[in-house]
C-alpha cells in the first residue's frame, strides 16, 4: 500500500480501450469532498458545474479518455434503502455522465451471488488494476497497483457480472 506510483489521472490518460470502476461502499469519507457534502446535507445544494474547480480537473480527464476512444463506466453496487452518502453521490453523478462515463447501479441484495474483490477498484485495459483501500470510516487509506492477471481476470469478471445487472444512471431511482 502506497501513496506513491501511477494516479488514477496518470493510468486513466494511458488507458487504450477500456477504464471501469467498481465502487461498493455506502460511505466515502473523502477529504476533498466534505465541505460540499456537509453542504448539501444541511442545503441540498450541490455543485453540478462540469466547469467548477472542483469538477473540471476529472471532466477533461474523462473527456480526453472518451475522444481518444476510451470506454469509461463506473458501476455502484449500494444498500438499499441507501445511505446520506448514496443519495448526494447520485445527485451529482450526472457531472460523471456528462464528461463521458456510463455508470450503473445495483441493489447489493442483487449482487449476492456475483464472486467480488474484497476492495474498490479500477481497472484499465482489463490488466492494470488499482485498488483502492478504504478505512470504515469511508477515508482514502492507500492504494496499490497490480498487473496480476488471476486478480484482473476477477475484476473483469466482477464488473461484466455486476454491470450486467445493474440499472443505467438515468433509470435509477433512490430507495
Amino acid at each position: 500500500m502506497s501513496p506513491s506510483g501511477p494516479t488514477i489521472a496518470d493510468l486513466l490518460a494511458g488507458a487504450e480501450r477500456t477504464a471501469v470502476h467498481l465502487e461498493m461502499r455506502d460511505q466515502y469519507g473523502v477529504a476533498a469532498e466534505a465541505e460540499d457534502f456537509r453542504t448539501w446535507l444541511e442545503t441540498g445544494r450541490l455543485d453540478t458545474d462540469p466547469a467548477s474547480p472542483d469538477w473540471a480537473p476529472w471532466v477533461d480527464l474523462v473527456a480526453s479518455a472518451a475522444a481518444r476512444g476510451v470506454t469509461v463506466r463506473r458501476a455502484r453496487i449500494v444498500s438499499e434503502p441507501v445511505s446520506d452518502y448514496i443519495r448526494y453521490e447520485h445527485a451529482s453523478t450526472i457531472v460523471n455522465v456528462q464528461a463521458g462515463e456510463d455508470v450503473r447501479w445495483l441493489p447489493r441484495r442483487r449482487a449476492s451471488d456475483i464472486a467480488l474483490p474484497g476492495n474498490d477498484f479500477w481497472l484499465f485495459d482489463d490488466q492494470i488494476i488499482r485498488w483502492g483501500y478504504f478505512s470504515g470510516e469511508g477515508a482514502m487509506v492507500g492504494h496499490e497497483v497490480s498487473e496480476d492477471h488471476g486478480a484482473a481476470k476477477l475484476c473483469a469478471e466482477a464488473f461484466a457480472a455486476v454491470w450486467a445487472r445493474a440499472t443505467p444512471h438515468s433509470e435509477y431511482r433512490i430507495h
